[in-house]
């Protein structure tokens, strides 16, 4: 059984367990047909549109989740304490299991690390208030506690948080600042990609600034206002400045292919969910990331 409770969405009941369960759409269609699909006690159709403080009742095993495991993986901890931790990830690494990748991911390494996970993203994501692309490396912070995860996914809802992005983009970006207004949804044609389209999309909000400029690329800072899925990767890509590196919304030219794309989570900031304190935390760069960007620098 899984149990979860809706903070910030307001989308179809079948889209919403499809995107937070990782599941297959004709298992999710299963499951609310079979009536095992509670929303606040009641039996809903697929129809039905999950509001916030909704409480929804997955009455199944999937699974899946027993292969859900703590495996003793070295984390990088910037903050932890009580409440919360702040992991700096690194690139390459899954956040959370899903069908087909259940281990080495920054869920098995949190298990081993802590005794204790918040629960209201399910058993398959204990923890997990927010998440970066498994190729992105950077800063994201981690629930305890179900109080603590509840605070700080409001404050992700109400763009209260300071996420700041590392980006090299191809091209030469000419104005020193930028704001990216295109609203986001999923690609009709690759269901695994999101794009700028006005279907079924959400408004999504990117900053930039301008850091450095090379000869045929620019390092950016880009500042989120909101975080839709691949929201970075998607905006860089509809002004034809795709991150380099980027597998999926890039040009194929890849500069190392044991490195994901160029794109690190520099900053992030919040308040403290029980000390009421404003923290922000911020990491460097990965080395390859440096040794990747000195050759953009020296023109190689």
């Amino acid at each position: 059984m899984i149990k979860l409770e809706v903070l910030d969405n307001e989308m179809r009941i079948d889209k919403y367990l499809f995107d937070k369960l990782d599941l297959s759409r004709s298992k999710v269609a299963k499951l609310i047909n079979d009536g095992k699909v509670l929303v606040n006690d009641s039996v809903v159709k697929k129809s039905y549109v999950v509001k916030v403080d909704d409480v929804i009742v997955v009455d199944d095993d999937l699974s899946y989740e027993v292969k859900l495991e703590a495996e003793n993986i070295p984390l990088d901890i910037v903050y932890e304490d009580d409440d919360l931790l702040v992991v700096n990830k690194p690139s390459g690494m899954v956040v959370h299991p899903a069908p087909g990748n259940y281990n080495g991911t920054l869920v098995n390494a949190l298990m081993y690390h802590c005794n204790h996970l918040s629960t209201i993203n399910g058993m398959i994501r204990p923890g997990i208030v927010h998440r970066i692309d498994a190729d992105t490396s950077g800063l994201l912070v981690v629930a305890k506690n179900d109080k603590a995860h509840m605070e700080l996914a409001k404050q992700i809802s109400d763009k209260t948080v300071t996420r700041k992005y590392v980006a090299l983009v191809h091209g030469v970006i000419n104005e020193d600042t930028a704001t990216i207004d295109a609203p986001i949804g999923r690609d009709k044609n690759n269901r695994k990609k999101m794009c700028v389209t006005a279907d079924n999309a959400k408004d999504a909000i990117t900053h930039i600034r301008v850091l450095e400029r090379y000869k045929d690329a620019t390092l950016i800072e880009c500042v989120l206002e909101t975080g839709r899925t691949h929201q970075i990767r998607v905006h860089l890509n509809y002004i034809n400045h795709p991150v380099v590196n980027d597998p999926v919304y890039g040009y194929k030219k890849i500069d190392d292919k044991d490195f994901g794309q160029m794109l690190h989570a520099k900053t992030l900031g919040f308040v403290h969910p029980t000390t009421g304190k404003y923290m922000e935390f911020n990491a460097d760069v990965p080395l390859k990331f440096k040794e990747i960007l000195l050759k953009y620098k020296n023109n190689e």
